[in-house]
């Protein structure tokens, strides 16, 4: 970059948006060192826009975000498009202690306990659904906004017909996008394993390799910041939003995590057991789905997130443990032994009641809490749901949780203020401020209709 360029320096907020400060690229150095200031009622600031009211923080303080040097992501200038770089900060204190209130501190923490109470450190990754969405009617145009999933209307006149799920015509249409985006995250070492259309009209996913410890959050940020830069420089928008259409499937965030050692052997594999999970790992199950309702208040943090928890959604309708299942809250996902691959490394859990509408930080802590409060109780295993919620009689639908998440924001927000352990887990001036923000947010929804909220979220996310 030359020196007249910027570098943004960010953070991730408690509604998952991405705010900060620009500094010029030769004034970078010192601000490495020394950071850039920051106002704790920006904490505040609800994804709607208004700052949430009343909010703990007032008028009053000063803060600094401090830059971390190894989350330094770019993307090059092309064309008219300026160069984008920036990097994740800390919020921290004048003096450099952390603030109580960061979220990249929140992680920080919960792993530094896990690690000192067991040995163990996490191996995660965040798995993203988004859809394109035109953008000031330039560039490609995404087919079958606004078609029910899997139902495609037929075309008329010279209108295109929507693409079909999972097709590699769905990814055609929006080219040159694919392979555009897939270079700018292995350019910024994102490590994106792969790309493909989803189930939803203009819903694509893109898997990205596991990293350890807070590392794996900081590219769940980075990810969407780059996919958006790269659909902005075709015209199009990309949205993560929860849920763009009630009559189509949701974006969900798949945070897949596994344990293991100081040395890096795995701690969730037990060929002997049941679901080749062993006891460590049924207990830290069981942590998360003890825990479960009062998690979604971190991890599904929108208006419009509860409607995509809600069984035959392919989301998590059942707060259960399964495995190869899509309607579980936890999944044991497949192992694959072709090609020599051995088992023990591919084992882990996939949480998959998050959205982009949670801060990464905030809710792989929170899952790694609830995991670790399982182990501390030594919690029995769970059952393990074997077939379709659906098949379920009434006795045991209810064993294994289906329906049994928050489906409002409200209800999301009532089960964390009733659940004493995971409240905990938030310091009281960061669980004031939280609830502050979205309360907010369910006040501005209160009066619209779900579409329009849906609409709403989909320009915000």
């Amino acid at each position: 970059m030359s020196d007249a360029e910027l570098v943004a320096l960010v953070c991730c907020d408690l509604g998952a948006i991405v705010r900060g400060r620009s500094v010029l690229a030769s004034q970078l150095d010192e601000h490495l060192r020394a950071g850039i200031g920051w106002v704790p009622a920006n904490h505040a600031l609800t994804p709607l826009g208004p700052v949430a009211e009343p909010n703990p923080f007032g008028s009053t303080g000063d803060l600094r975000l401090l830059p971390d040097v190894d989350t330094r992501t770019a993307v090059s200038a092309e064309g008219e498009h300026g160069a984008m770089e920036l990097l994740l900060c800390d919020i921290v204190e004048l003096d450099g202690r952390p603030w109580q209130c960061c979220p990249r501190s929140f992680l920080r923490e919960a792993l530094g306990e896990l690690e000192r109470e067991l040995g163990a450190r996490v191996v995660a990754s965040f798995e993203h659904e988004f859809q394109l969405l035109p953008s000031g009617g330039t560039g490609a145009k995404p087919s079958g906004a606004g078609q029910g999933a899997g139902q495609p209307a037929p075309p008329s006149g010279d209108q295109q017909a929507p693409a079909l799920p999972f097709t590699l015509d769905a990814q055609r249409r929006v080219e040159p996008f694919p392979a555009r985006v897939m270079g700018a995250l292995v350019d910024a070492g994102i490590e994106p394993e792969r790309f493909f259309a989803e189930y939803a009209a203009d819903q694509f996913e893109i898997p990205v390799a596991p990293a350890t410890g807070i590392a794996s959050a900081d590219r769940a940020v980075l990810l969407r910041e780059v996919v958006r830069e790269i659909a902005r420089r075709q015209g199009l928008r990309a949205s993560f939003t929860p849920l763009l259409d009630p009559q189509q499937a949701g974006n969900g965030v798949h945070i897949h995590l596994s344990l293991v050692d100081a040395g890096g052997r795995p701690l969730l594999h037990d060929a002997a057991r049941p679901g080749r999970l062993s006891e460590l790992g049924e207990r830290f199950a069981a942590g998360i789905l003890r825990h479960a309702r009062a998690l979604s208040a971190l991890t599904a943090a929108s208006p419009v997130s509860g409607a995509r928890l809600q069984p035959h959604r392919w989301s998590a309708g059942a707060v259960c443990l399964a495995e190869r299942n899509r309607e579980a809250l936890l999944r044991i996902p497949p192992v694959v032994e072709l090609a020599g691959a051995r088992p023990a490394g591919q084992l882990r859990l996939e949480y998959r009641g998050a959205d982009a509408s949670a801060n990464p930080h905030l809710a792989l802590g929170a899952i790694v809490r609830a995991g670790l409060e399982g182990l501390r109780a030594q919690l029995p295993a769970p059952p393990i749901l074997d077939r379709d919620p659906a098949q379920l009689d009434a006795e045991q639908a209810a064993r294994f949780g289906v329906g049994a998440l928050p489906t409002t924001l409200a209800q999301a927000l009532q089960a964390l203020a009733e659940d004493d352990t995971a409240r905990a887990w938030l310091a009281p001036l960061l669980y004031d401020a939280y609830v502050s923000v979205k309360r907010a947010e369910i006040d501005a929804a209160a009066d619209a209709e779900l579409q329009e909220v849906c609409r709403r979220y989909a320009a915000i996310y």
